[in-house]
This record gives C-alpha cells, structure tokens and sequence, in this order.
C-alpha cells in the first residue's frame, strides 16, 4: 500500500477501471455523458495519432493496454447512454444528450429505415474488414515473433561470445527482444477482445430498439410511431457515436 501511495502513476490502471464501473453502475447525467463521448472520440483521435506517428512498434509498446482501455471505456458508455436512452427518451431527444441526439439526426437524416442500414454497413465494415484484418496480422505477427525469438537470443549469445557485443549490450538487447514479444503477443489478444466490442454495439442497438418501443408503448403511453421516432434515432445516434471510435 505504501508503495502505491509513493507512485501515484501505479494507481492509474486501478482508479481509471473502478471509474469505468462506477459509469456502468452509477446513474450519469446527460451533460456529463455528453462530455465522455467527446473525450472519448478525441481519445481514439490521439491513439490513431500517436500509432501513425510511431517509427517502430516499440515506441508505442503500451498500444495494447491503451487499447483494451479505450475498448472498456466504450463499452462503458454504451452501458451508461443506454440507461439515459431508455429512462429518458420518452422526454424527447435531448433527455439523452446532444452529442447522441446530434448523431442520430446526421445519420437519419429523417428515415429510419436509411438509418439502420448505414449503421449496419458501418458494423460490417469494421467487423468483416477493419476487425478481422488487423485480427488476422496480429496473430500472424504474433506467431512469426514468438517463432524467431529462439534464433534471436541465440544470435545474442554468438555476437556476446565473439565480443561484438558487451555484456550491457546484450542485456538490451535480450530485453528489447522479449519486450517484442511481449507487444505482438498483447495485440493478438487486445484485436480478439476488439472484435467482441463490435459485436456487442449491434447487440446493445437491438435492445436499445426494442426496449424502446416496448417501454415508450406500454410504460408511458406513446404510439408506434412516436416510439419509433423518438428511440430509433436516440438507439442509433447512440450506436454511431460508440462505432466512430471503434473504427478510429
């Protein structure tokens, strides 16, 4: 504990997931989840950024973490809007904040029907295409890393036994190498775990639909109609404003 207190940086991971449950479970005003969409869109601007910006993989070796973070951090939101969303939505379209209801009006666009099926192309371009491309070459780099680690060390050890290399050296260059490793094994597990976040936008947008129109309908008294205007475009602009980072 009194470690803990004497790096601060070593509570970050700890407090940011207690953060995220706490979102999930504790009720979240609108304003405020207006305010978590935007950061976490400006998030994923910054992750693109800075992967873009990297020379080598090493340089941004905490890429998985961050990943598997901003992935929770979505999931989170969507857990929170769709609360704001069911609760709220028979008040109109800015009970469940403007960055959703601003969202769900761009995409609409006034149809409903056009609505759902750009976000549907939207969630197959990022699951069949974007997910499972960056999927599959990160399991292919993962095996091809883990399958030349071997000859590396051993390269290692002949350059430290003929004196190219010095004892510091090497030790470098051993921990670059499992540091490698270490990276493509993390991105194989972070790109499945990203794929799930996928999946679970489509699922939550159904609910999201359907609760809708069974509460708006049976619980405060809205026609079909109304129902499907007001839930349909908070379930999609919802939706939109989780599938816009993902696919950054």
């Amino acid at each position: 504990m009194r470690g803990l207190l004497k790096n601060p940086a070593a509570m970050a991971l700890p407090a940011g997931i207690l953060a995220l449950m706490l979102l999930m479970i504790v009720p979240v005003p609108a304003l405020v989840l207006d305010i978590a969409f935007v950061l976490n869109i400006a998030l994923s601007v910054a992750i693109l950024m800075a992967a873009m910006n990297a020379a080598k993989p090493l340089d941004f070796s905490s890429f998985p973490s961050v990943l598997l973070f901003a992935t929770l951090l979505r999931l989170a939101l969507n857990v929170a809007s769709t609360r704001v969303v069911l609760v709220n939505g028979h008040e109109g379209g800015e009970a469940a904040g403007k960055v959703i209801e601003a969202f769900g009006a761009f995409l609409i666009g006034g149809n409903f029907a056009v609505g759902i099926f750009v976000f549907l192309i939207l969630v197959i371009i990022n699951m069949v295409v974007v997910t499972k491309g960056a999927g599959r070459v990160s399991e292919v780099s993962a095996r091809f890393t883990l399958d030349a680690l071997p000859g590396k060390q051993m390269a290692i050890d002949a350059d430290l036994a003929a004196g190219i290399l010095s004892a510091d050296e090497a030790r470098t260059r051993r921990a670059e190498v499992a540091t490698e490793a270490d990276f493509y094994g993390s991105m194989d597990g972070a790109s499945k775990f990203v794929k799930g976040d996928a999946v679970a936008a489509l699922l939550i947008l159904g609910v999201n639909v359907i609760a809708g129109f069974c509460l708006g309908m049976i619980s405060h008294g809205l026609s079909a109609s109304e129902a499907g205007a007001t839930y349909v475009q908070l379930a999609i602009g919802d939706a939109l404003v989780a599938q816009v980072p993902s696919l950054l």
